[in-house]
């Protein structure tokens, strides 16, 4: 009987200890998880950050805010895009300049930049969402395109911390522009809802790419980046 009871000691007692052990694995790998997340959030804050790149600034004609050129042109060109599309990187230093002076500056149509922050949809990070409401805070003092074209400058890859939030301060710092009303304009993330309209917007018109060109309500070849030729062709179309 004594033995009997012994074996069954042991037992609870092996129990206990499995118990135990799972216990202290369990802890630990929430707690090397918790690390994780911390570290994906938090380090692309306070690693060393590169030197912001400053482009020589494109001639932008007469506008205001996010549309440039006569609102009462013509024709109305509209660009969806997203600050981490690489595309949109190309689109912006080599096609946008030709349609500000060939189209914007000669009256034959006006320019409006629309979001579509979509890359970063599957991302923790939302650094095309960051990086959209940067430049619409820095359209507060009237910047926009100039912070539009850091970020393109600055652009190196997608979700690799190239927008963190201490990134787009700096940016807004290299354009002098007034950081108590940047960083709570920015804070606060005031623009979240005129983003998700522009987004919604470009759903219902048919985006599912960036940079999607639009002239007129009707978008210029569709799944390709348009050239500036097809740009212009339509906008010559559309002259009334």
């Amino acid at each position: 009987m004594t033995k009997e009871m012994s074996k069954r000691q042991q037992r609870r007692e092996k129990i206990r200890r499995d118990a135990a052990r799972t216990r202290l694995i369990t802890i630990g790998l929430i707690t090397v998880g918790a690390i994780f997340v911390a570290f994906v959030f938090i380090y692309p804050n306070i690693r060393p950050q590169a030197e912001v790149i400053m482009p020589e600034f494109t001639e932008y004609p007469a506008g205001e805010g996010l549309t440039l050129g006569d609102p009462n042109a013509p024709v109305k060109i509209e660009v969806f895009e997203d600050f981490q599309c690489p595309a949109c990187q190309k689109f912006t230093q080599t096609i946008e300049p030709r349609i500000f002076t060939e189209l914007v500056e000669t009256g034959k149509a006006s320019y409006t930049f629309r979001h579509y922050p979509f890359i970063d949809r599957n991302s923790v990070s939302k650094e095309s969402h960051q990086a959209a409401g940067a430049a619409m805070c820095a359209n507060e003092q009237g910047k926009f395109w100039e912070y539009h074209e850091v970020l393109f400058a600055n652009w190196n890859g997608e979700n690799l911390g190239t927008f963190n939030d201490r990134r787009l301060i700096e940016f807004a710092n290299a354009l002098e522009l007034d950081m108590n009303s940047f960083e709570s304009c920015f804070n606060e993330n005031r623009y979240q809802a005129e983003i998700e309209t522009d987004f919604n917007e470009g759903n219902s018109q048919g985006v599912n790419g960036t940079p999607s060109v639009f002239v007129d309500g009707q978008i210029v070849n569709p799944g390709f980046v348009p050239s500036f030729e097809e740009i212009a062709a339509a906008v010559e179309a559309a002259q009334p």
